[in-house]
């Protein structure tokens, strides 16, 4: 029997906002680090000399559910579904976005002076931005004195992100860690990814895939070979289920899956728990089924409790958020979607703390919940 961890974090943690001029929103900071190693130098020093390139939307360090040991994860901008619970809503256009943060706005006006599209305007109820004019210039935020206008997003170099990646390797090296792509989808920039890739394993650092698995089968055998790990995502199972839930059919998500399968390459499974969409039993049966049937060497399989803590940022990128209102999981039904994986053929091992609202019954979130459910990824 495959054995399951279920988490109540997500697959990728997602920070704080911050007003740095960065492709991404947070950065801890931390000594540099010296690299005697060949590979390690050329990437740390820019001279790999590959200048293909992509776009990101965040970097997020000290991540602990993106694989094993510290990790750093990025983000791809860029995904081809439309999960209605994805968590990163910043990661599904592949064009970086602007975006306007209530809090911080003083009322100044110099955005909308400097704007050379005449795309802002002020309302009542503040800043809007007219994505029909914006081409996400950067020139508003660079004027705000109070960092209310940020760009998430920004087209860089294989080199330059790999060399980003690579400044927390003794803390890699420490924990068994590494770095995972996450998104977004990887797999919708696919040489970009593989560039980084590359030049990280080549400095001896442990690369993970977060991925959907939606990607041409040759892109995703390639992406496979490209990295030490993959963590596949498997929502449904039934085709119409999936197309209505993420627009996409999962054909060849489950093609894909059974290529990992027997691939030999080490891999973890992530099943979202999705309240009204993922949860129920006809569906946890049917993964569980798939997982013990079709992917039997899953080292690990995640159980990945929804939180609808990406509310305001589908509202700071003026999109409707599809489960506004839904509550979170009470422990109840988390109990039920393990008891059913367990009689499909999966054991699962609850890991971590869930937190539920008031009416499911658990106990209200603590600290530690509140870490673990800061953002995250369900592709």
């Amino acid at each position: 029997m495959t054995t399951a961890t279920f988490s109540s974090g997500s697959p990728a943690t997602t920070p704080t906002s911050s007003p740095s001029a960065r492709p991404y929103r947070t950065r801890s900071s931390y000594a540099s680090h010296t690299a005697s190693e060949e590979g390690l130098a050329t990437i740390v020093t820019g001279e790999g000399g590959n200048a293909v390139k992509g776009v990101i939307f965040n970097i997020q360090t000290f991540s602990t559910e993106d694989g094993p040991g510290l990790r750093t994860t990025a983000f791809f901008k860029g995904c081809p579904l439309r999960c209605a619970w994805c968590h990163n809503p910043e990661g599904l256009s592949p064009k970086p976005q602007l975006i306007w943060h209530a809090a911080r706005c003083i009322g100044c006006g110099e955005c909308l002076l400097s704007c050379p599209n005449s795309a802002l305007t002020r309302r009542p109820e503040g800043v809007v931005i007219d994505r029909r004019k914006c081409r996400a210039c950067g020139t508003c935020a660079g004027v705000c004195p109070a960092a209310a206008l940020e760009v998430v997003g920004r087209v860089i170099s294989a080199d330059w992100l790999a060399a980003e990646l690579a400044r927390d390797v003794e803390f890699y090296r420490s924990s068994g860690g590494g770095v995972t792509f996450s998104g977004g989808e990887c797999l919708a920039q696919p040489e970009f990814y593989l560039a980084t890739a590359g030049l990280l394993r080549a400095a001896g650092i442990h690369v993970a895939l977060d991925t959907s698995g939606f990607a041409p089968s040759p892109v995703f055998d390639r992406a496979v070979e490209a990295c030490d790990l993959v963590l596949f995502d498997l929502k449904l199972i039934d085709p119409d289920r999936h197309r209505r839930a993420t627009g996409v059919d999962n054909r060849l998500i489950l093609e894909n899956a059974r290529r990992l399968a027997a691939s030999g390459r080490p891999f973890w499974v992530r099943f979202p728990v999705i309240p009204g969409y993922t949860d129920d039993d006809e569906n946890v049966r049917a993964v569980s089924e798939f997982i013990s049937r079709e992917m039997p060497g899953a080292e690990r399989v995640d159980f990945l409790a929804y939180n609808n803590l990406c509310e305001s940022d589908y509202q700071r990128l003026d999109m409707p958020y599809p489960l506004a209102g839904r509550g979170l999981l009470s422990r109840a039904d988390m109990d039920r979607v393990l008891a059913v994986a367990r009689e499909a053929g999966l054991d699962p091992v609850p890991g971590g703390a869930l937190a539920v609202d008031a009416s499911g019954g658990g106990r209200p979130p603590s600290a530690a919940d509140d870490r673990k459910l800061n953002g995250g990824t369900l592709q």
